[in-house]
């Protein structure tokens, strides 16, 4: 078991930055995969970003393209996310997902255990 916690989110002006966190519990943090992804009023929660067990990283590129970076320090039980060159449609919940198996998936599916959220609205 693990449990997830988000932080970091908040108001940010267009162009601006903001970085999230996801604190885990447990001490087996550095073999799960972790992902971030968000979800939009109306919308499906979609895939951002994720990252193996081994450091491996995937990204949705078509959304987040050279502008967020996923890291994570397994010494703070810690997954990071990076955004930068924030943007009106980046506004959402971000959440953070642990997969045990240790992999990095665009598929919800593939993770059993989720964050609460934190919201990221971005103004013009």
């Amino acid at each position: 078991q693990v449990q997830l916690v988000e932080s970091g989110g908040g108001p940010v002006q267009a162009g601006g930055s903001l970085r999230l966190s996801c604190a885990a519990s447990g001490r087996t943090f550095s073999s799960y995969g972790m992902g971030w992804f968000r979800q939009a009023p109306g919308q499906e929660r979609e895939f951002v970003a994720a990252i193996n067990r081994y450091g491996g990283i995937i990204y949705d590129a078509d959304s987040v393209k050279g502008r967020f970076t996923i890291s994570r320090d397994n010494g703070q039980n810690t997954v990071y996310l990076q955004m930068n060159s924030l943007k009106p449609e980046d506004t959402a919940v971000y959440y953070c997902a642990a997969d045990q198996a240790g992999w990095a998936s665009r598929a919800r599916d593939s993770y059993g255990f989720w964050g609460q959220g934190t919201q990221v609205t971005v103004s013009s």
